[in-house]
C-alpha cells in the first residue's frame, strides 16, 4: 500500500505455512483494507469479499482476534471468506487458478493432515510455482510436471548451487530466489556473480530478488 499498489484489487490470500515469518504481516494487511473501507469507503474488488486460504483455520481465528479484537458487537466490513488449504485446486476465478501440493517442511506424516505446502497459480497461459519453505526441491516435481515459465523459491533453507541444478533440470523458463537465508545474505556478491554465471551458460533467467522487486511474464 505505500509502494502505491492498488491493494483493494486483492481477491484472495494464500498462506503457504503458519510460521510466524509467513503470517506475521497477515494481521496488519486486514487491518489495512478494514481501516480503508472504514475511514475512506475503499471496497475490495470482488464485492469487498477476501478469500483466506490458510492451512490450520483455528490459528486463522487467532490472526483475526489480534485484527479485530473480541469485542462484542464489532463486525469486521470486510467479508472474509476462510478455506482450509488442502492438496488440489484450491482457487479458481475468471483469470486464475490456484493449485497446492503439501510438502514436508514441517516434518509431518499427514496422520493430522498437512500444514505446509507449495502453489501452482496458472493465469493468461502461464504457469508460475512458488515453492513456500520445502524441505527438498524435489517436492515441486509434481507441480512443474507440465513445465513452468516462473519458478520462485526459497533459499531460506536451501543452498543456492543446489537450487540452481533443480531449475536446470526441469528445465523452468525463468528462476527467481527469495525468502533468502545465510547462503545468500552473508554472501550475496558472490551469490549474484554464481547465479549470473549459471544463467548465462544454461540460458536460464536467474536472478536474487530484493524487497520491492517486480516480475512481469
Amino acid at each position: 500500500y505505500t509502494a502505491g499498489l492498488p491493494v483493494m484489487m486483492s481477491r484472495a490470500v494464500f498462506v503457504s505455512h503458519p510460521h510466524i515469518d509467513h503470517v506475521g504481516g497477515l494481521a496488519n494487511l486486514l487491518a489495512l483494507f478494514e481501516k480503508l473501507e472504514r475511514r475512506y469507503g475503499m471496497k475490495l474488488v470482488c464485492d469487498n469479499r477476501l478469500d483466506v486460504v490458510f492451512p490450520d483455520l483455528e490459528l486463522f481465528g487467532a490472526v483475526k482476534a489480534i485484527t479485530f479484537g473480541k469485542c462484542s458487537g464489532y463486525n469486521p466490513k470486510v467479508n472474509i471468506a476462510e478455506h482450509t488449504t488442502c492438496d488440489g485446486v484450491i482457487y479458481e476465478d475468471e483469470n486464475i487458478r490456484v493449485t497446492a501440493t503439501h510438502n514436508r517442511h514441517l516434518n509431518e506424516d499427514g496422520t493430522k493432515g498437512y500444514h505446509s505446502y507449495s502453489f501452482l497459480v496458472e493465469a493468461e497461459g502461464k504457469r508460475v510455482v512458488v515453492s513456500g519453505d520445502v524441505k527438498t526441491s524435489s517436492e515441486l516435481d509434481g507441480l512443474l510436471a507440465d513445465g513452468c515459465d516462473l519458478l520462485i523459491h526459497e533459499t531460506g533453507h536451501h543452498a543456492v548451487c543446489d537450487v540452481l541444478e533443480y531449475a536446470r533440470e526441469k528445465g523452468v523458463k525463468a528462476l527467481r530466489f527469495i525468502h533468502h537465508g545465510r547462503d545468500i545474505i552473508e554472501n550475496r556478491a558472490d551469490k549474484e556473480r554464481e547465479v549470473a554465471s549459471f544463467s548465462e551458460k544454461c540460458g536460464i533467467s536467474m536472478r536474487i530478488c530484493s524487497d520491492g522487486d517486480f516480475e512481469e511474464i
